[in-house]
């Protein structure tokens, strides 16, 4: 049986997140433009950063961490605009700003489990606002016009 595109690319996006050195978290993010892979990336510390993934104020990872949505952009090679991002984990507020700047016209992704969170709420709300569809892949064809 072959793959269908968003099986294709959600398969990709998960293979990307295995990269992520996160013990907890591990994301991963495709950008898709005529079905045409133009991005990856996966969540983890910037270049030449070596450090610790758990700790509490000023060590918590969260102050060091980029995701997977601001590392995919950082690794196209054309231009986002028009094109679909495959996340395995729905985008925080500040990847959402990021997507809509760079033109993405859809989301598509895998888990939500930070769903009842602000910067989630802040999330589909500016993605909302900027009229950017997101659906939760399911594991079937969703057929997403990505041409």
């Amino acid at each position: 049986m072959k793959l269908s595109w968003d099986e294709y690319f959600m398969g990709v996006a998960q293979m990307v997140s295995m990269r992520s050195e996160d013990p907890k978290t591990k994301v991963g993010c495709v950008l898709v433009k005529n079905n045409k892979i133009i991005g990856t990336g996966y969540n983890g510390f910037p270049k030449s950063v070596d450090f610790f993934w758990y700790g509490e104020g000023i060590e918590d990872k969260a102050f060091y961490v980029v995701h997977a949505e601001a590392n995919a952009l950082l690794n196209t090679t054309v231009s986002a605009e028009g094109a679909v991002a495959y996340v395995t984990l729905f985008p925080c507020n500040e990847c959402a700003k990021l997507l809509i700047q760079a033109g993405i016209k859809k989301v598509v992704y895998l888990s939500d489990t930070k769903h009842d969170k602000p910067e989630t709420i802040a999330s589909r709300m500016l993605l909302t606002s900027a009229k950017i569809d997101y659906v939760q892949y399911d594991g079937r064809n969703i057929n997403i016009n990505i041409d």
